[in-house]
């Protein structure tokens, strides 16, 4: 059988692809979106229906499927072209923000709330004043949250769309790029093959090591892009008030004193809960909040940036390591009151009910984190600690914990031109998998430049 022939095919259904896809058929193109994981109402994770152990499903049914990993994300979209990835690197001046604000104007048609985080200038100021008393540097973020509910119900909307005016193939990984003569031809999905001269890889970050390997194989250089190796907080919600009541979410940086590294907090979810995430063989842990969350307690991620140089090339299988690490000392996740780690004491059952509250990861073992972590990340962690409780005094006490171990793979940055273009003529990279984004709305914004850049090749105005 002669196999199908499309104008465009993505592989990925997380955000880069869906906007990608979304894109090229308004634009009146023949598209196929693949995707390895389900489509959203299949999307059920064991673990968080029996709230028992964590199944180790394959693929992971918080990373794959319809939405990638943002669908069980707590949908934070953030409206700065500062905060989320790179874009701004490769593109000209005002582009990225003109993308962002498409893309805005999308999510808000699919019922994102209208509300903005962090848009008061005054609030910011005084906020960022705090936050420099302590050595802190606030990064300005105005943000939309969906919350992991509406989220949900965002995607559900945009799937059913897309359907209309695509083909989308679910449970069907692409396993091979084909290409001749430095022109792409199609792919090879499984026991099927699919045509098309221009292809859109959006692995999302789950995707990384995926793309990586296609790269190399293609001969198309890659760049490494820095590691972020840290620990989820949590700690009553009182406490952590100061960063989420009217920011929603302070993207604070700290320059650590001691190694002279960057540390910064990263997704905020108050009121909300601590989750696994399954990378391959690796058990890492993250948060989630839903919209109107009420919980009695905040998480939040602490992240070491690490940017390797020579001779060392491979920051993905580090961070693994750092993770598989973890694993290996507590069958899955470690939890340990900060009381503990700055005492030197491994925390136990009986020292986690000293505390007020209870984990809100239930399964997580108590363990003690030095372990785990390298000496260097556990100094930047304690610096950056102590430097918050300046801002939110209570946040070093009995009552918060800290889960490790929490890394994020980012993918190398693929070789790309201005139009997400790889060396590979008709071969286009997006996303977090290609290392030009790490949120929602950059991602987003690269799917659809990607498509635009092709919609244009094809005579198609945008």
């Amino acid at each position: 059988m002669e196999p199908l022939k499309y104008d465009a095919i993505v592989a990925g259904a997380g955000a880069a692809g869906i906007f990608a896809a979304r894109e090229l058929a308004l634009g009146g193109a023949k598209v196929l979106l693949l995707e390895m994981g389900p489509s959203l109402e299949h999307r059920l994770c064991p673990r968080r229906e029996t709230r028992k152990e964590c199944f180790r499903c394959d693929p992971c049914r918080l990373l794959y499927g319809w939405g990638g990993a943002g669908a069980f994300s707590d949908g934070k979209l953030s409206l700065s072209s500062g905060v989320g990835g790179f874009l701004p690197e490769i593109l000209p001046e005002g582009v990225t923000e003109e993308l962002l604000s498409r893309v805005d104007s999308v999510y808000l048609s699919y019922g994102a709330p209208e509300k903005v985080y962090g848009g008061d200038p005054e609030e910011s100021r005084k906020f960022s004043e705090l936050a420099l008393s302590a050595g802190l540097t606030l990064v300005h973020n105005p943000l939309r949250h969906m919350g992991t509910d509406k989220s949900r119900e965002v995607l559900a909307l945009m799937e059913r769309d897309i359907k209309k005016i695509a083909t989308v193939r679910f449970n069907l990984p692409c396993e091979e790029v084909l290409v001749e003569k430095g022109a792409v031809r199609g792919v090879r999905a499984g026991k099927e093959t699919f045509k098309a001269d221009t292809v859109i890889l959006a692995g999302g970050r789950s995707g990384a090591g995926w793309m990586k390997a296609v790269a190399e194989k293609l001969k198309i250089p890659l760049k490494p892009n820095p590691v972020d190796i840290g620990v989820r907080v949590e700690c009553p919600y009182e406490v952590a008030a100061p960063m989420t009541t009217g920011l929603y979410e302070a993207k604070l940086r700290y320059l650590a004193p001691t190694f002279r590294d960057e540390v910064r907090t990263f997704c905020m979810n108050p009121g909300g809960e601590v989750v696994h995430e399954v990378y391959e063989d690796c058990l890492t842990v993250n948060g989630h909040s839903y919209a109107g969350a009420n919980g009695g307690l905040t998480n939040f991620a602490l992240l070491v940036t690490t940017r390797f140089t020579e001779p060392f090339d491979d920051p993905l299988s580090y961070g693994k390591f750092i993770a598989r690490l973890a694993n290996l000392l507590s069958g899955g996740i470690l939890v340990q009151r900060y009381a503990d780690l700055v005492s030197g004491k491994r925390s136990n059952p009986e020292r986690i009910k000293k505390a007020r509250f209870s984990p809100t990861l239930e399964d997580a073992t108590p363990g003690d984190l030095s372990f785990a972590l390298p000496h260097r990340h556990l100094v930047d962690i304690i610096e950056m600690m102590t430097a918050l409780d300046r801002v939110c005094p209570g946040l070093c006490g009995e009552d918060t914990f800290l889960y490790g171990a929490e890394v994020k793979l980012y993918s190398s940055r693929i070789a790309l031109d201005e139009n997400l273009e790889t060396p590979v003529k008709g071969l286009y990279c997006a996303g977090d998998g290609a290392g030009v984004s790490r949120g929602l709305m950059q991602a987003s914004a690269s799917g659809m430049l990607a498509a635009r850049a092709i919609l244009k090749t094809k005579g198609v105005k945008n």
